[in-house]
């Protein structure tokens, strides 16, 4: 046994070196960070690995975005699954609005009043959504094709997307898939709807990135997740990971595996399963590496994410 090396505090250490003393002391919330960061070191170190980022929750309200765009910029996403409420907040915010700071312990009919949108102690100004539908009706001529999946619909946004402070920009620029499988649950989803899907400006279909996702899956030789939350994003990997030929990958699944998430196991929901879970269905590599920090993504990313840019 090895044992617990207790955390010493340097007022001029770096978030690095925080981490790796967490990892010395290598137990409860501490160690898994710091675990996670050692997986991902290896991770990314691995150049037959393909990486899947899946982001659930509301990151970019959250102040988790620009971390987002590093991670895409910088080349360690391989390909990109996200709420349609992420890519929501993300165009609202390079249309030049912004998230404040507020509280959660407010009364939420003069909030609604006032037309300030609660997102716990996050506020929004609600006429941002006018913003966003003329955003979106500005669109109407600048498509290329008339059908495309929503991968191919989200890339034509992000091309017409103005700011470079922007996921979907940045995924357009870098060619990075990106699968947005619940899109019509959203802001985004229902001006896209309302103001082209619905007019006939354009076809887009639901199950045509299925294939795209598979193809990566099914033929890389490695795979990485990174899962900030569960629900949908996390799912839609997942189940590519699951159905994945054993000729592509001997054993099958994920080999390596980083999971941020506050929910618990026991509802049997896929936010709250660990990723050991996904043993039983094919989804993780029983050869492989992989953690489950139980955490706030906006506690847990930032160091996790900070540690890795200094060993990387």
């Amino acid at each position: 046994m090895e044992e617990v090396r207790h955390v010493e505090i340097d007022g001029k250490m770096s978030v690095g070196e925080l981490v790796r003393k967490m990892r010395a002391a290598g137990v409860m919330g501490g160690g898994t960070i710091g675990k996670a960061v050692d997986i991902l070191e290896e991770m990314v170190k691995d150049k037959e690995c393909k990486v899947f980022l899946g982001l659930a929750g509301a990151m970019v309200p959250g102040g988790m975005k620009k971390i987002i765009i590093d991670m895409l910029r910088s080349g360690l996403i391989d390909v990109f699954v996200t709420t349609g409420a992420n890519l929501t907040h993300d165009i609202i915010e390079s249309l030049g609005h912004n998230h404040f700071q507020g509280r959660a312990d407010v009364d939420d009919v003069e909030l609604e009043k006032k037309g300030i949108d609660r997102i716990y102690d996050v506020f929004m100004k609600d006429c941002v959504y006018e913003d966003l539908d003329n955003f979106i009706i500005s669109l109407k001529d600048k498509f290329e094709k008339k059908k495309m999946n929503i991968k191919e619909f989200l890339w034509e946004i992000g091309k017409n997307v103005k700011s470079e402070d922007s996921i979907l920009r940045v995924c357009y620029e870098k060619k990075i898939p990106v699968f947005c499988p619940a899109i019509s649950d959203s802001g985004l989803g229902q001006m896209s709807f309302m103001n082209l899907i619905n007019r006939g400006v354009i076809e887009v279909g639901a199950f045509g990135d299925l294939s795209e996702i598979q193809d990566i899956a099914w033929t890389a030789k490695k795979i990485g997740v990174i899962y900030l939350g569960g629900g949908v994003p996390k799912n839609y990997i997942q189940q590519a990971m699951q159905f994945m030929p054993t000729k592509a990958n001997e054993l099958g699944g994920a080999n390596y595996g980083v999971q941020i998430t506050m929910d618990r196991a026991e509802p049997g929901g896929s936010s709250g399963a660990p990723l050991r879970e996904g043993l039983s269905w094919g989804k993780m590599n029983p050869g492989g590496k992989h953690v489950t920090v139980i955490c706030d993504v906006t506690i847990a990313l930032p160091l996790i994410y900070g540690a890795l840019k200094e060993r990387v």
